[in-house]
């Protein structure tokens, strides 16, 4: 690794800076999957729209 200076102008010898700036860099990149978590949600409403169907349905034989 080349002579890596922080902030200040104090020698980093590990370059930790350098790796952090090239995470913070990426970390947006890191963040696009998040629209697939929309699909376990769409699960969960039907999930709960099958469930009320059901208790309608038991209610329904109940009441008859």
């Amino acid at each position: 690794m080349a002579n890596t200076q922080g902030p200040q102008g104090n020698y980093d010898p590990a370059g930790s800076t350098q790796m952090f700036r090239a995470f913070v860099d990426e970390a947006p990149q890191g963040r696009q999957p998040q629209a697939a978590s929309s699909g376990p949600r769409v699960g969960l409403i039907i999930g709960v729209v099958v469930a009320l169907a059901v208790v309608a349905g038991v209610a329904w034989l109940a009441l008859k």
